[in-house]
């Protein structure tokens, strides 16, 4: 006898951040939530992704200060590794970060929960194993998976493993490949290799991180070469095993560790017979303002948009999407917030406001302001004086519109920026705003003095001009 179908308001497909936020915001109009998960309660964030991954860099950072020690005449011994208690405490931390999440779900009520795999039927149709579910809207947050290139699993078995894989290590590896620079393979290469782990980066392209501009990419490639046994441009390497090691560019690793890209997780959805528009990759063609796919009374948000994979941007697009879900067909256009991103690596990389490379290929006329932090006080006091940062500014208005930077205290520095574009701040705003001395932040002053000069804007009368001649100040 075929089970009688379950009706709700808004059906939300995935339990992640997307899902969770989209959730809350659809139960702002309608308690006829259904929240569907297929796997397990929780975010990529808290299971495999964040916080895992910067518990491991804490770690990382721990054994790198005592290392670095003697640089400032205080002489420690040599650090001892101890790969287990390393682990043990990635673990446990990340598992009590879950459990926070576990604990906020199992806090909803029971009958808005549903575990089991869903797969479209209609537009407003699901089967979830066998159970028919009729919603007036859904919300697709399935998030996303590593991309393996053809052929790796079925070489390498259990040598290829993915960042999910490292958080459940009892140990560290005493060898390891990385492939793939983009931010996570560059995040855990450079964490692993801190903790005595043999590491070498290969990377796909001709780049390392996310930085467009190309004299920051230029130096990225150059700093993280120093630091780390990096092979650019290997798209064509094909991994072998050897016994039970991997072979790869000559040399011989452990396991192989695969950081490719991630590709949503939208097969096996049924989707293709919904006929709704794709872009020309194939991705769902979506406005990211509301989330709604097509005119459908279909949503999407977080991962699964190939749109900004952040955390941040993930629980914006739910929320976004839910409340759309239980407005539908009224349906409303929300703001996204400025752009902001951010890699914990040594040295940090911050990307606010629009990228160099997004800047150019808007045809906007801007000047860019550059400051390298090689001989900037408070980073040389600190020994992190390595990077540099470029800020972007409208001509003819002076507004900043962007900056991209590697260098020291870029997750701070990034947001200070990433608020500057969204209030919509001109560089001489910002040079009016109080700057500490010594601070890191002096050199984001230099940068903003600098492309001031280059706008040829003029300049404001001198006792309304709170930046006052500071140039005598060592390091500034």
């Amino acid at each position: 006898m075929t089970p009688s179908p379950l009706s709700c308001d808004v059906a939300i497909i995935g339990a992640g951040t997307a899902g969770m936020a989209a959730y809350r915001a659809a139960r702002v109009h309608t308690d006829r939530v259904l929240l569907i998960e297929a796997a397990h309660y929780g975010t990529t964030c808290a299971r495999v992704g964040c916080m895992p991954s910067k518990l491991l860099i804490a770690a990382a950072d721990a054994a790198q200060a005592v290392r670095e020690a003697h640089r400032f005449g205080v002489h420690a011994e040599v650090p001892r590794i101890d790969g287990h208690a390393v682990m043990q405490r990635v673990r446990e931390e990340r598992d009590r970060f879950v459990g926070f999440v576990l604990e906020t779900v199992h806090g909803w009520p029971e009958a808005t929960r549903l575990f089991g795999r869903a797969r479209f039927v209609g537009a407003n149709a699901l089967d979830v194993d066998g159970q028919c579910i009729e919603a007036k809207s859904i919300v697709v947050a399935t998030g996303s998976r590593p991309r393996i290139p053809p052929g790796w699993r079925e070489r390498l078995g259990a040598r290829l493993i993915v960042n999910d894989d490292v958080f459940d290590w009892v140990d560290l590896p005493r060898s390891l490949a990385v492939v793939g620079a983009g931010v996570i393979g560059l995040e855990l290469a450079l964490a692993l290799h801190k903790l005595g782990v043999r590491v070498r980066l290969f990377a796909r392209g001709g780049r390392v991180g996310p930085l467009t501009d190309p004299e920051l990419q230029a130096l990225a490639q150059t700093l993280f070469a120093e630091d780390l046994p990096l092979t650019l441009n290997a798209a064509a390497l094909e991994p072998t095993l050897d016994g039970d090691q991997v072979l790869i560019g000559g040399e011989r690793f452990d396991a192989l560790l695969c950081t490719a890209g991630r590709e949503p997780n939208l097969d096996g959805l049924g989707l293709e017979a919904l006929a709704l528009p794709l872009d020309a990759a194939g991705h769902p063609s979506l406005d990211r303002h509301t989330g709604q796919w097509g005119d459908s009374p279909v949503f999407v948000a977080g991962d699964a948009t190939n749109d900004r994979p952040l955390l941040h941007e993930a629980a914006d697009a739910g929320r976004i999407a839910g409340d759309n879900a239980a407005r539908w067909p009224d349906v409303h256009r929300r703001p996204r917030r400025t752009p902001l991103a951010v890699v914990f690596s040594d040295p940090q990389i911050a990307i606010a406001g629009a990228s160099h490379a997004e800047l150019k290929a808007s045809g906007c006329a801007f000047d860019t302001g550059r400051v390298s932090f090689a001989d900037q006080g408070r980073s040389r006091v600190m020994l992190v004086n390595r990077g540099a940062l470029h800020v972007y500014a409208e001509q003819g208005s002076g507004r900043l519109l962007g900056a991209e930077m590697i260098g020291p205290a870029a997750e701070h520095l990034g947001h200070l920026l990433a608020w500057c574009v969204q209030r919509g701040d001109t560089v001489q705003q910002m040079l009016d705003s109080p700057f500490y001395h010594p601070v890191v932040e002096e050199g984001l002053r230099t940068a903003l003095r600098q492309v001031q000069n280059d706008l040829h804007l003029p300049s404001p009368p001198i006792e309304n001009c709170l930046d006052c001649d500071t140039s005598a100040e060592v390091g500034a």
